[in-house]
């Protein structure tokens, strides 16, 4: 079962934590790829330092103060893409940033994109699940009840782990890194 807006349309840390072990789909043409969501990345808004909207509204960040339920993909560090989902309501930012999958359908197509033959280190970090998955800003501000990239209702993990986020200088202190307990697919234990 797909998730719906109403899932998205709650507190982003209660949305990071429940996306867990959840099944993320991404279709080009008739290929379908996917992968199992192991770690995730809470992130608010003009209370949170680490967050794109802490200093309010801007053209970049714009889409986290919208609807929940959409995708809000950015470019970081000159080289990567990093894909997140809005959370909240209309006027609270928020985003949950999709930190690692465990590649399920589609691998073949997932390592090309990727140049590499190693299942292990294909999408155990923000950047190369998105490379993987063919995401670019091009995928930005997609509605996630659409069918080009969803996700569907997966089972609850046994065991997580709630960390503080991972290559940010501000808001270190924040325990908002939520992952899936031995899943080798983490991309920092």
């Amino acid at each position: 079962m797909k998730l719906s807006r109403r899932f998205f349309s709650r507190r982003t840390d209660l949305v990071a934590r429940d996306l867990l072990g959840c099944i993320l789909v991404r279709r080009i043409g008739n290929k379908k790829l996917s992968g199992k969501i192991v770690e995730t990345e809470a992130y608010f808004g003009e209370d949170d330092p680490a967050s794109h909207a802490y200093r309010g509204v801007t053209p970049r960040n714009k889409i986290m103060f919208g609807r929940p339920g959409f995708t809000y993909v950015y470019f970081v560090y000159g080289n990567h893409h990093c894909l997140n989902f809005t959370t909240e309501k209309v006027g609270k930012a928020g985003a949950v940033l999709i930190r690692a999958l465990e590649p399920l359908e589609g691998t073949d197509v997932m390592m090309k994109n990727r140049g590499i033959k190693e299942i292990r280190n294909l999408t155990n970090g923000p950047g190369k699940l998105t490379k993987a998955l063919g995401i670019t800003r091009e995928q930005n501000g997609l509605d996630l009840t659409g069918d080009i990239l969803y996700v569907l209702k997966g089972e609850k993990p046994k065991e997580i782990v709630q960390t503080t986020r991972i290559g940010i200088k501000d808001g270190k202190e924040m325990k908002l890194r939520f992952y899936i307990k031995d899943n080798k697919f983490v991309s920092v234990k």
